[in-house]
């Protein structure tokens, strides 16, 4: 389930920049790590009572599930066209 070498050209379909294309990436991929945070955030402060654990919590590894890597699902979306983004003026850049 690694990264599979993709294009320069691909990335130049979708900018003329390639160091905004890997901005853009990293920001996704930032991202996704970022919503899995938080959504593990949440399922362990069901499991917490009044801040405090009264049990240490075993993992077991039989329920151990690999999820794609940030990085992946960013260049993915990225490539095929599912990430928006927005240019800021250049006016606010200069006046910076």
């Amino acid at each position: 389930m690694g990264l599979e070498p993709i294009s320069i050209k691909k990335m130049e379909e979708k900018t003329s920049d390639i160091f905004e294309a890997v901005v853009i990436m990293s920001k996704k991929a930032k991202q996704v790590i970022n919503d899995r945070t938080v959504e593990k955030l949440l399922n362990v402060s069901e499991e917490v009572e009044m801040g405090v654990f009264d049990d240490e919590i075993q993992i077991n590894p039989d329920d151990y599930e690999e999820l794609p890597k940030p990085t992946t699902i960013a260049v993915d979306q990225f490539v095929n066209g599912e990430l928006k983004w927005n240019h800021k003026p250049t006016e606010d850049l200069k006046n910076k």
